[in-house]
Formats: structure tokens, C-alpha cells, sequence
């Protein structure tokens, strides 16, 4: 096993973790974006260069934009002195250095080459299309339908709630 492996895997459960217990939730994004990073570069040192791809794309791209759309529509906001104290240097420094340890691990496995596939098939792009749309069809059929729910819900938990005042009543409450 590679000290890269290792050294991606630390950075990963880290930032895990940080989501974890992030008490700001575009926090907890950015550590989430880094754990998926994480993972890209595992997924790079074992050989599977087209997962790791997958990875950056999907998980780390549409994944993640798609949860900073559910923030801003829940408006999970904080009062205007903390979201000042959570958005200063300091809550930078620590995503940014990690950020640093994975692209110094990547760019060092990609110099030394491809990774050593002695125990991992590679497996290309047309097999993975292949396979996905026709033995797990269901699967991502499932998983669309996963998102669309999700989609639903959010909308439905960030709306601001109705009020149904007659009209006549409303002129009496806006008098008082």
C-alpha cells in the first residue's frame, strides 16, 4: 500500500469528520468538497484513473452544487456578527492546507506514473456506460428518482410558509 494511499485516507476521514461536526453549513461543504477530493486521489493511487475522474465530476461537481442550492433555499443563515467571525482567515487556513497535502499527493503520483495495477482490472469508460445501462439500469433509475425527491423536499422545507387572510381582514390588521 502507497504512502500516498495512506496520507489521502488521513485527509479523508479528517474531513469527514469536519463535516461532521461543522456547526456552519457551507463549512461543512467545503469539507465535504475536500473529502471528496480525498477520495479522487485514493481511487488515482489504486488505479482506477476513471473513477477518480468520476469522483471530481460527479461527487465533488454536480453533488455538491446541488447541496449549496438546498442551503441557500433552506436560508440556513446565521446572525449577521457570527456569519462575520465564521467567514474570517481563520476559517480558511485549515481547508486550504489540507486542500495543499492533496494536490502535492496527487501531483507526486501523477509524476511518478501510472499506478501500479497488479491487483486492480482498469476498467474503461464505455464498459462502466455499458454496464450501467444495461445490468444497473434500476440503479440509476433509482437514484434519479432519489434526487428528484430530494429536489421536492427541499423545496418544500424552504418556502416560506402561506398565509391565508381574507383580504377584507387584512385591511383591519394593517390599521391596527
Amino acid at each position: 500500500m502507497s504512502i500516498l494511499f495512506l496520507i489521502s485516507a488521513v485527509v479523508a476521514v479528517f474531513s469527514t469528520a469536519m463535516v461532521i461536526t461543522r456547526h456552519n453549513a457551507v463549512h461543512a461543504l467545503i469539507y465535504m468538497v475536500i473529502s471528496f477530493i480525498a477520495a479522487s486521489v485514493m481511487f488515482y493511487t489504486l488505479g482506477a484513473p476513471y473513477a477518480a475522474v468520476l469522483e471530481i465530476i460527479v461527487y465533488a461537481g454536480a453533488i455538491m452544487v446541488f447541496f449549496v442550492f438546498v442551503v441557500m433555499m433552506l436560508n440556513m443563515s446565521v446572525s449577521p456578527e457570527d456569519e462575520k467571525r465564521a467567514t474570517g482567515i481563520k476559517s480558511w487556513i485549515f481547508p486550504i492546507i489540507l486542500t495543499l497535502v492533496l494536490i502535492a499527493d496527487f501531483v507526486y503520483a501523477f509524476i511518478q506514473g501510472t499506478p501500479q495495477t497488479n491487483m486492480v482490472k482498469v476498467i474503461d469508460a464505455k464498459r462502466v456506460g455499458v454496464s450501467m445501462f444495461t445490468t444497473y439500469l434500476l440503479m440509476a433509475e433509482l437514484a434519479g428518482i432519489l434526487l428528484l425527491v430530494a429536489i421536492v423536499g427541499a423545496y418544500h422545507l424552504g418556502r416560506a410558509p402561506k398565509r391565508n387572510i381574507h383580504r377584507y381582514l387584512q385591511n383591519e390588521q394593517t390599521q391596527k
